[in-house]
Formats: structure tokens, C-alpha cells, sequence
């Protein structure tokens, strides 16, 4: 395909993340300001809610609540349309590493990852599981041996989730109970590595999904965490699609959204690593406009 336009929405970010489309306008975490922002389709930022440890996921209840992960106290926090913030959920006893991305389905239940080890001190990668918290507060582990899943879309009864570090998209069939099962490769993007240690599993990864979405075709838009263009990647994991960046930039999350759902927003910085981030405000907003429309959740 020929290069598509690049458009500015928003600069000086630390780090954005959990991109999301709700009520005609973007929302987004920001790392290291610490907070959660909207903004209009003009670009015009408004600070919704502060987080002190660190937003990331983010998703709505059926009331209109907000649900915002708290990444460094692994707690999922919520927001009331009245502006009462309370803590939803702590998942602290699940989390290998930093509590991450999230989706929430329609009837308020929300399917949440971890890093599963300590991703900014170079740790060695370990798998982890994906907790469900029920509109309740309830949380239930529902899968494990998951590596470093991320971000998560639903199509129907089917959950997908990306394993950052396995090079793939992983499918689970979603019972009327919210349970998962029925485990499957979604799509192989990239060779799964040999677990090792984070020197020799990074430089290996090849493709390594992050933030995505879905598109009404059935595609999954997803970032790459390596800091290579964001693809469009079909069922089995063929690459249909590819976005180059600016030179300097990765993007590390993605969403479909505008009015028509055709605008794809792209989470942009030069790295992901927290001490290159959390004093500068390199981070962009980015939009261009592709051809197939946003399908499924979130």
C-alpha cells in the first residue's frame, strides 16, 4: 500500500499508553505524568484522573464508570461518573511485575495482564496469568503460563491477548461465566523463543505485539514493543499491513476510533524504558486514516 499521511494530534508526553475511543473523544494513560487524559479530535488535552502509581489499561462499566489499571500497586481503580475514585480490585497476590493493559467487556468484567517480572531492571522474563475482576471487585485467575501478556481484544466469545514476549496472538473461548478456555494460537507472528534471560530473549523476539485492536474485517492492528512499525496482522499471524514511523519513534499501542472508526491512534516515543522516559516529554500522539473500520472490544 502507498504511505498514508501522519497527522500530530498531541505532544509532549512522557509515555502514552491504553489508547482508547469513548464518547467522541481519545483517552490515554500517560506513565510518568501520571495521569489519565482525554482529548477532543482537535488535540485539546483535559486531565481526567490522576494516578499516582502509574496509569495503564483502561475500560468503562456498564454505569459509565472508568476502570484504570494502577500499574506499581497493582490495583485496578474506579472511577464513578460522579468523580468518586475508589479501589475496585487489588491484585497485588497475581502479579509478577507491574499490573498492565486491560479490556473490559460490555457487562462490567475486566480481563487484566502483567508484566510477570521486572521489566524495567532487566529481570529475567518469566510467564504470568491474566486475572478476571468481576463487577464486584472479585478477582479470578483464568489463564496462566502467559508471556507478558498485553494488550487484549475481544471478538464475541473469543478473548485474544497478545504475548509481548512470545511473539504472538493467543485466543481463549470465553464461557457465560467469564471463564476461559478452549486455548489456541490466534496467530504466530514471529518464532517463540527459547525462555532465557532478557539479553538473550530481546534481541530475538523479531516481532513482539503490544498495544492493539481490532478491526470489522476480523484483523488485529498491533504495535510492536521492539519499536518496529505497527502492523496489521491477519488470522494465523501473516502481515497484511505495515506502518512505518518517523525515524526516532516506535509506537507501543494502538486503537481504532473517530467518528467513523477509520482513525488509527498510535502511542509513540523513542523507547520504552522507564529511565529514559519519566523525565523528558518526547511522547506523540499519531493518527492516520486506514480503510477498514474498528471492530470488536475495546
Amino acid at each position: 500500500m502507498g504511505a498514508r499521511e501522519l497527522r500530530t494530534l498531541c505532544e509532549g508526553g512522557s509515555y502514552f499508553e491504553g489508547p482508547r475511543w469513548h464518547d467522541g473523544r481519545w483517552w490515554v494513560s500517560d506513565f510518568y505524568r501520571h495521569g489519565v487524559f482525554a482529548l477532543d479530535p482537535d488535540g485539546r488535552e483535559e486531565l481526567v484522573l490522576e494516578v499516582a502509581g502509574q496509569p495503564s489499561g483502561l475500560g468503562w462499566m456498564p454505569d459509565g464508570s472508568l476502570l484504570v489499571v494502577s500499574m506499581l500497586d497493582h490495583t485496578l481503580l474506579r472511577r464513578a461518573p460522579d468523580g468518586t475514585v475508589t479501589v475496585h480490585a487489588d491484585l497485588t497476590e497475581h502479579c509478577g511485575g507491574h499490573l498492565n493493559d486491560m479490556t473490559v467487556d460490555e457487562l462490567g468484567r475486566a480481563y487484566v495482564g502483567n508484566f510477570g517480572f521486572d521489566l524495567m531492571t532487566f529481570a529475567d522474563p518469566a510467564g504470568t496469568g491474566l486475572v478476571r475482576v468481576d463487577p464486584d471487585g472479585s478477582a479470578h485467575v483464568v489463564a496462566d503460563d502467559l508471556w507478558f501478556p498485553n494488550g487484549t481484544v475481544l471478538d464475541g466469545d473469543t478473548l485474544i491477548v497478545a504475548e509481548t514476549f512470545a511473539g504472538r496472538l493467543t485466543a481463549f473461548s470465553i464461557a457465560a461465566d467469564g471463564a476461559l478456555g478452549d486455548r489456541r494460537v490466534w496467530g504466530q507472528i514471529a518464532p517463540t523463543v527459547t525462555p532465557g534471560t532478557i539479553e538473550e530473549m530481546l534481541p530475538n523476539l523479531g516481532f513482539a505485539p503490544d498495544g492493539c485492536c481490532m478491526d470489522a474485517e476480523g484483523h488485529i492492528w498491533a504495535a510492536d514493543g521492539l519499536g518496529g512499525p505497527p502492523c496489521r496482522i491477519a488470522p494465523g499471524g501473516e502481515i497484511v499491513d505495515e506502518l512505518p514511523l518517523p525515524d526516532g519513534l516506535g509506537a507501543f499501542a494502538c486503537m481504532l476510533g473517530g467518528e467513523d472508526g477509520r482513525t488509527l491512534l498510535l502511542c509513540a516515543a523513542p523507547d520504552f524504558i522507564e529511565a529514559n522516559r519519566k523525565d523528558t516529554r518526547e511522547a506523540v500522539l499519531l493518527t492516520t486514516t486506514v480503510d477498514v473500520p474498528h471492530g470488536g472490544r475495546p
